[in-house]
């Protein structure tokens, strides 16, 4: 079951996806070690297929709810 965090809200990176995608116009793939486990985020908005905006201390990237937890 997909998780539900609400805009404005602080969620917590659980685990590493492969790589991150950047939040951007044009979204562009960045390494994963811009973020790190543990790190907070603030949640932009709700992006299709499944995906959370989340900005961090290095910028915003899109991030799927599997890595995410409030």
């Amino acid at each position: 079951m997909p998780k539900e965090f609400a805009i404005g809200s602080k969620v917590r990176v659980v685990a590493l996806p492969p790589y991150v995608k950047t939040a951007d116009p044009m979204p562009m793939l960045r390494p994963p070690d811009v973020i790190h486990i543990g790190e907070e985020g603030i949640v932009l908005d709700r992006r299709p297929g499944g995906y959370w905006g989340v900005r961090f201390a290095k910028g915003s990237f899109l991030l799927d709810d599997e890595y995410l937890e409030s």
